[in-house]
């Protein structure tokens, strides 16, 4: 199977919303929600994507002609590159009927497992979601992280001690989702979250925890403060506030400030190898692909998910090589331009 034979596959059950576009740049999707469109006027999605496009880098091809090494560590798992698969929840409603998220997830971690990478998993109001992740990733040796919306106190501690038991080695919370439309007024709650609170889930999960959602120098602290492991640069594919920036225009100030303290992970507009090199030399450590990884699933389950990956991997080694750069570690800020 081909990307492109995926492609067309999608494009036959993704929709209302999804259109499985030839580039998925937000744009014919844009205010769409319910649908993986953008919050508002539809614009953040697109201008994720853009400004990775923005962004250019500098070859340098007068060097060792190596192999190229794209491993990645992450909390003592070895990945066969420096991706993972997104969090996405309530597939049906956003994606289509195909799939429902139990069914999603059943086939999108054993399928990330065995490309080499690991997925972020979503979260909803139906428990049960949260839990069938949790197992499907404890039943591939805990290469996956169940992500948590911030919900109240009792709800999330009672869904950690849910996925710990099912073999979960590490979780992660979208706090930006306090922000989604349909999380607004229902049982149980969702909301922001102090420092003191986020520290409390953290000690309280005993495992590296990672927080999503930051967009600022200012929340990268807090989350440092709080005691994560690692964050995510995101503003949730545009999906929880119109007017922000995207995400590559704020990972360096982010990076600088809080390089080497924590893992720096990033999504939002990420789409090939070279996109991924562009975002590890601005100091990002990891990227996150989500609705590239959906479509995959869509449009070829388990094989369409070893196809992405396989493309991402071959677009990055590509790209290294042409830069002169042979190691993840040796991708740094003066390779762009």
């Amino acid at each position: 199977m081909t990307y492109q034979e995926i492609l067309e596959t999608a494009r036959t059950c993704s929709g209302p919303y999804c259109k499985a576009c030839p580039v998925c740049n937000g744009r014919a999707c844009k205010n769409t929600m319910p649908g993986p469109g953008a919050k508002g006027s539809g614009t953040v999605a697109i201008r994720n994507y853009e400004a990775w496009q923005d962004v250019c880098l500098n070859m340098d091809t007068i060097c060792v002609n190596g192999p190229v090494d794209t491993r990645f560590t992450l909390f003592g798992q070895t990945y066969d590159l420096p991706v993972f698969a997104g969090p996405v929840g309530a597939v049906k409603l956003h994606y289509g009927e195909k799939f429902t998220d139990q069914e999603y997830n059943d086939i999108l971690v054993p399928a990330c497992a065995k490309a080499g990478i690991a997925a972020f998993t979503g979260d909803g109001t139906d428990p049960g979601v949260f839990a069938a992740a949790a197992r499907a990733i404890g039943a591939n040796g805990g290469k996956g992280i169940p992500t948590v919306k911030p919900w109240d106190r009792d709800t999330l501690f009672s869904k950690l001690d849910a996925a710990k038991a099912s073999g979960a080695q590490m979780f992660a919370m979208d706090i930006d989702a306090a922000g989604l439309p349909f999380l607004k007024g229902l049982n149980p709650p969702a909301g922001s979250k102090t420092v003191r609170e986020l520290r409390e889930v953290i000690e309280y999960a005993k495992v590296p925890f990672i927080i999503k959602g930051i967009m600022t120098v200012k929340g990268a602290k807090k989350a440092l403060e709080a005691g994560a492991a690692g964050i995510v640069v995101s503003n949730h594919g545009g999906r929880v506030q119109d007017g922000v920036p995207a995400t590559a225009e704020v990972l360096p100030t982010i990076a600088e400030a809080v390089k080497g303290q924590m893992t720096i992970f990033v999504d939002g507009g990420l789409r090939s190898g070279v996109d991924i090199c562009k975002a590890l030399a601005l100091g990002a450590d990891a990227c996150i692909l989500a609705r590239p990884y959906v479509t995959a699933v869509y449009g070829g389950g388990e094989e369409g998910v070893q196809v992405l990956t396989q493309k991402l991997k071959g677009e990055l080694e590509d790209t290294m090589a042409m830069c002169g750069v042979h190691s993840l570690s040796e991708i740094n800020r003066d390779m762009i331009f």
